[in-house]
């Protein structure tokens, strides 16, 4: 994991998270369905829900509805997630942020650290 504030930063940033392999950002599957991450400001992981809204965005975020809590999708293609954060306040202070697959095939179903 890896995250920038800036969108010119945004190749590097890419290239910064592939090389945090050895420090994982793990994504699993929740007992419901759903996936376990880290929200923000917290060292637990918590039940993430993945949405849509009427505006075609998706969301990743704790509740059944797009909400301040959330993240959203900005890009994935398999091996990389961009997640901007809905609250400015926290996007303030953590960025944009991008995970990189590390191992695996981007079909598996597991973890995207």
């Amino acid at each position: 994991m890896a995250a920038y504030h800036r969108d010119q930063d945004r190749a590097r940033t890419i290239v910064a998270a592939r090389d945090q392999c050895a420090q994982p950002f793990l994504i699993d599957h929740s007992p419901r369905g759903n996936v376990l991450m880290l929200g923000h400001d917290s060292p637990q992981t918590q039940e993430m829900i993945l949405k849509g809204s009427t505006e075609g965005k998706t969301y990743i975020g704790p509740g059944p509805y797009p909400g301040i809590e959330d993240r959203e999708v900005v890009s994935f293609d398999g091996k990389v997630l961009i997640l901007k954060w809905v609250n400015p306040e926290v996007a303030g202070r953590y960025g944009i942020m991008v995970l990189a697959r590390c191992g695996g095939s981007p079909a598996s179903p597991a973890r995207t650290p």
